[in-house]
């Protein structure tokens, strides 16, 4: 079998699934047309942006005039600290109708003043702060004697459902711990009872003694496609070292976090010379009394562009109704990715300092 022309599947360890690869059916994605993206002039402020410093938000709440990251509770918050927590209802035959009250806590993060700034264009410094940020976010939530998980995350761009362009990102605080993170937390666990060593440090000295998929590393991360990627340009950034959460990260490695996390968004601007969408988010140990062996922490990059700036990846049909698949193969990902520049496609040579 050669992966590179024959179809086939590929098992992800980190959820126990596969996905469908069909290599044949485009040889060469990037070879069409690959327009770059309307770029709108975004202000650095704008007066009726509700996460704009010094702007009210809803309720009539103002903002501070902050000047680096400002987190807040969110004014529509999806999971709240009041409700009726633990509260069962099961009905129907066997009890196959089934709800259960959760309780929780939802915070937003603005990753800077400025309206206009995106991680892709951020200072290392500017990125540090919000690392940092969502380390402190990360142990106070967890504190709460009702959260059992944390989940960081940021949907960029409209075609993510970003529903304001002001750089910024999401903390859902969870009672319990949701579905994927824990498939993940069981899979690493039994891969260490098993094999006495940790899933993702073996995985990512496998890639780098591959080669062929990693697209870049500092002393402390790699930024890899997944050998089992679904998205087109996934990635996952790994810490090199044994690090269950952000609170274990020494300073040095959160400063090459900060500069893989630029490094990362600014090739995906490069890519297809647009504001490039993604969903991204951060698994890392729960932070209630559940614990699991083997927990390594890690950044998943969700994008779906495929083709261009407007050409996009959709779960349809057969993803929906069957199970995942991809055309272009990871190796072609991140070899694409590998050969872009680290000097942003707007900032004419003068990129900030990843």
């Amino acid at each position: 079998m050669q992966l590179a022309n024959h179809p086939h599947r590929r098992y992800n360890p980190l959820t126990d699934q596969w996905v469908k690869v069909s290599p044949h059916r485009t040889k060469r994605p990037w070879q069409g047309q690959t327009e770059a993206g309307a770029r709108p002039e975004i202000p650095a402020f704008d007066p009726s942006c509700y996460l704009c410093p010094g702007n009210s938000r809803a309720g009539g709440v103002k903002n501070p005039d902050y000047t680096e990251t400002f987190a807040f509770d969110n004014d529509f918050a999806s999971l709240l600290p009041d409700a009726p927590g633990g509260t069962q209802l099961k009905d129907g035959p066997n009890g196959l109708i089934r709800a259960a009250g959760e309780r929780g806590k939802c915070r937003v993060i603005c990753f800077s003043p400025k309206h206009n700034r995106t991680l892709a264009v951020m200072s290392r410094e500017e990125i540090l702060r919000v690392v940092r940020m969502w380390n402190n976010e990360y142990e106070s939530l967890g504190d709460l004697d009702y959260i059992s998980h944390v989940q960081i995350f940021e949907n960029r761009g409209e075609a993510m459902g970003a529903s304001n362009p002001h750089p910024h990102g999401q903390i859902w605080a969870d009672e319990i711990i949701p579905d994927i993170p824990l498939t993940e937390y069981i899979q690493q666990e039994k891969y260490t009872l098993q094999h006495g060593s940790l899933m993702l440090l073996d995985y990512l000295e496998y890639e780098r003694q591959a080669d062929q998929r990693v697209v870049w590393e500092n002393a402390s991360w790699a930024v890899i496609v997944p050998f089992w990627a679904v998205w087109p340009f996934e990635v996952m950034i790994l810490p090199k070292q044994r690090a269950a959460c952000l609170s274990e990260l020494t300073a040095l490695q959160q400063q090459d976090l900060a500069e893989a996390t630029g490094i990362t968004c600014t090739r995906y601007d490069n890519l297809f010379l647009t504001s490039f969408p993604y969903s991204m988010g951060i698994h890392q140990a729960p932070t209630g009394t559940q614990q699991f062996q083997g927990v390594q922490m890690h950044l998943h990059f969700y994008p779906p562009l495929l083709r261009s700036a407007s050409v996009k990846k959709f779960m349809v049909g057969y993803e929906m109704l069957a199970m995942a698949q991809r055309d272009i193969t990871p190796e072609q990902s991140a070899q694409r990715l590998r050969d872009l520049s680290d000097i942003h496609y707007t900032q004419g040579g003068t990129h900030a300092d990843h």
